[in-house]
């Protein structure tokens, strides 16, 4: 009886991975007890298609240690070829009464951020190896100096997927 209950939490579990099609690229890297302001993250990409549309997202975990509202990020994508596109993103993490944003039933949430691709779908419109770049721009209120350590981030992701349309 427990090894029947032990195989269908298994199968159960294969079924929900098997259903992320439209996952192109999906990784994570751990972020060492608290995210520094000049650590850099960085994701290498080599996407399957120049032509095809697709959705990008930085996927984030953090814990109830991260104490703001919000979230800046410098994401920083370098094109086979040379090319270099840097944006400064600003994310919202926590509800107005104070309660973080973001799947999971622990003191652990997943947030999924646009990147590009929320306006018209983005096309790797060059073929060869891509690198994304993510670091945190935060800074405090009235501060001029940006917040060294960033506590409460634990993992940092990059995922690419096919548009609805592919």
């Amino acid at each position: 009886m427990l090894k029947n209950r032990y195989l269908g939490v298994l199968l159960l579990i294969l079924v929900c991975f098997a259903c992320d099609s439209n996952r192109v690229f999906d990784a994570y890297k751990s972020v060492p007890d608290k995210w520094h302001k000049d650590s850099i993250i960085s994701f290498k990409v080599s996407p399957p298609d120049s032509i095809k549309p697709y959705n990008l997202f930085v996927n984030l975990r953090n814990t109830n240690d991260y104490k703001y509202s919000n979230l800046f990020l410098i994401v920083e994508m370098d094109y086979p070829n040379g090319k270099v596109v840097k944006d400064t993103l600003e994310y919202t993490m926590a509800a107005p009464n104070g309660e973080l944003l973001g799947e999971g039933f622990t003191d652990v949430k997943e947030n999924k951020l646009w990147f590009k691709g929320y306006n018209s779908p983005f096309v790797f419109n060059e073929s060869g190896e891509y690198t994304v770049n993510i670091q945190h721009a935060m800074r405090e209120n009235g501060k001029v100096k940006g917040v060294e350590y960033l506590d409460g981030i634990t993992d940092i992701g990059f995922r690419i997927e096919q548009t609805a349309s592919n």
